[in-house]
């Protein structure tokens, strides 16, 4: 079984009461691999064979007589003799798979619940003021008609089809698949054994820290024409960068204790301060087979934004559409600025800068991961195990995977409001309406350069939009977009080499129509690893930040909840590998996780 450095799930589960059980049960011999494993679990997997599984065991048991091994005295690794495998199934190798499949999700459900828990604000507001309610029909002031908030929370807590189907909405715009947090999957932790310490509950609406990651959002919606490569000269992202870095609560990076222009809107994690703000797996030209891959995007003309009005601000809240539509950019541009990103994400498929990055790799020539077993093998190759459509495929599956945990997360326990709902307050205050809303808001934003830079721009204080529909139909936090980068980013660092450096890096041009030599003094330290990572806050930012729509910790904690579905997810493909292998990878923390299927690394 594999393990991180911490030698316990990241899901937080060490927590929970069945943690020492499944620490004993990963102590017990392993190697030489996946049979062992096998044999070692078929006591274990007795207490849960019988009920939910035998319907499934007779379905497939006269397709395992069709090919049967007569060799019938071998109990497959303890599933003849504990674990349900009815006794008409005599295939050897139907009887390990049976076993296999027993044996992980006994292993898995040893690891037991997360606990999950959210900040207070739906019981701490009687309108619901600091909770998620897009969607449904409110008042002229912006405040959820509650008895159709009752409807919607009846289908969260009962979780029932029919009682979805009820749910009170205020428009055309339905709901966006509230119940994939409820899928289950049988190839990782379930989503319900995902929670904290990865995902802590959402800072509380009236807190400090949310009115800094909100103040963030009002100057980024200013600075979203401005190219990346000039924030060093803009005045604007100068002064950004003071009143962010002068928050305590603000949690980007900073040198010497400093926020300067050029970390604005980065993430933290290894090598995301080193180069360009744009990641080279997002630009670099590539292709998948004999297709070209330019990564040059369709964007949007510039300095047109939206929900400027409270009117258009309501029209959305309420799941109706303003009539708006972007203005399509007729020339294509690299990602040079945040409208390109925003763009970007509004119509990607989620995993696809992931897909893009491993035509990337794979063009550039990045090395296998050190841990693949085919390396200096002189008769074989890796294909459908640790070969190109092994790498390829499994980005797809880890990425649904990985929605579904972030779905749970965002339906069933935060519900925290999009940054738009929360600039609907803020004009609420500001223009003296306080009685019209529960909500108080800290000084942080209210008393801020950037939200009177705004107004002074749009004559409003609403937070501008880079959809004229502001953010999708479901709760902000955390976010499908970094839940799905952490993932697909971690699958990518298990295949290749991260510590591998990218040859000759460029940069886009200010205004995004070429591509230049990147020759900065870290121009020779920007690795797969740290592009990655880039790649993921890039990507993220770009749908939450740079658009307006997602907080800086939907990200940063959904980027940690990505990560830990997809170690969850190859710890348990590792006993499927026939070939031995062990594989570290660097984690966003710096730290090492090993997945191994050869004993205890």
């Amino acid at each position: 079984m594999a393990k991180d450095t911490s030698d316990q799930h990241p899901s937080g589960a060490h927590a929970e009461p069945t943690h020492q059980t499944r620490k004993s049960t990963e102590a017990s011999p392993k190697s030489p691999g996946r049979r062992r494993f096998i044999a070692g679990l078929g006591a274990a997997t007795a207490a849960v064979s019988t009920g939910v599984l035998a319907p499934i065991v007779a379905a497939s048991s006269a397709s395992a007589r069709e090919t049967p091994d007569l060799s019938t005295q071998s109990d497959f690794g303890g599933a003849r003799s504990g674990n349900g495998l009815p006794a008409s199934v005599t295939n050897k190798r139907v009887g390990e798979a049976f076993a296999l499949r027993v044996a992980e999700a006994t292993q898995d459900a040893l690891v037991g619940p997360a606990i999950n828990v959210n900040n207070g604000d739906s019981a701490r507001y009687s309108d619901q003021g600091g909770t998620y309610t897009k969607g449904l029909p409110h008042d002229n002031f912006g405040r959820v008609d509650l008895q159709a908030f009752a409807t919607f929370t009846d289908a969260l807590n009962s979780g029932e089809f029919s009682d979805f189907q009820k749910i009170v909405v205020g428009g055309t715009r339905t709901l966006n698949g509230p119940q994939g947090g409820l899928a289950f999957d049988l190839e990782a932790l379930d989503n319900v054994q995902f929670g904290q310490p990865i995902v802590p509950p959402a800072p509380a609406t009236a807190s400090a820290q949310n009115a800094t990651e909100l103040l963030e959002h009002y100057w980024a919606s200013l600075l979203r024409d401005v190219a990346f490569t000039d924030y060093g000269s803009s005045a604007l992202a100068a002064a950004a960068a003071a009143e962010l870095g002068s928050q305590p609560t603000y949690f980007g990076p900073r040198i010497g204790g400093i926020v300067t222009p050029n970390l604005l809107f980065r993430g933290a994690f290894p090598g995301e301060t080193l180069g360009p703000y744009i990641s080279q797996f997002f630009i670099k030209p590539t292709a998948m087979g004999a297709q070209q891959i330019s990564q040059q995007l369709v964007t949007y003309l510039p300095d047109i934004d939206y929900m400027t009005s409270f009117g258009d601000w309501l029209t959305v809240q309420n799941g109706n559409l303003t009539g708006d539509q972007n203005q399509i950019d007729p020339t294509r541009r690299y990602a040079c600025k945040g409208r390109d990103l925003a763009a970007f994400t509004h119509v990607d498929v989620l995993y696809q800068a992931y897909f893009t990055a491993y035509c990337v790799l794979t063009s550039i020539g990045v090395p296998p991961n050190p841990g693949n077993p085919y390396i200096g093998s002189k008769t074989e190759n890796g294909f459908g195990t640790f070969g190109a459509p092994d790498f390829a495929a499994t980005l797809a599956e880890v990425a649904t995977k990985a929605l579904n945990a972030v779905w749970y997360q965002k339906w069933f326990v935060h519900l925290r409001p999009r940054p738009e709902a929360i600039g609907g307050i803020v004009q609420l205050l500001m223009t003296g309406q306080n009685n019209e809303t529960d909500v108080t808001l800290s000084p942080v934003i209210l008393s801020s350069v950037g939200l009177q830079q705004s107004f002074s721009k749009y004559g409003t204080w609403l937070l501008s939009q880079a959809f004229p529909e502001g953010s999708p139909t479901h709760p902000s936090y955390p976010t499908g977009h970094g839940t799905v980068a952490g993932a697909c980013i971690t699958v990518l660092k298990f295949f290749f080499n991260g510590s591998f450096v990218i040859p000759n890096p460029q940069v886009p041009s200010d205004d995004g129509l070429s591509l230049l030599d990147y020759t900065g003094s870290d121009a020779g330290h920007l690795t797969v690893n740290g592009e990655l990572n880039k790649l993921g806050h890039n990507v993220s930012f770009g749908h939450g930040i740079h658009a307006g729509i997602h907080w800086r910790s939907d990200t940063d904690t959904s980027l940690l909840l990505g990560e830990a579905v997809a170690l969850s997810f190859l710890k348990d493909r590792a006993r499927t590998y026939n070939e031995p292998f062990t594989i570290s990878i660097r984690k966003f923390d710096g730290t090492t996780a090993t997945i191994s299927n050869k004993g205890n690394p």
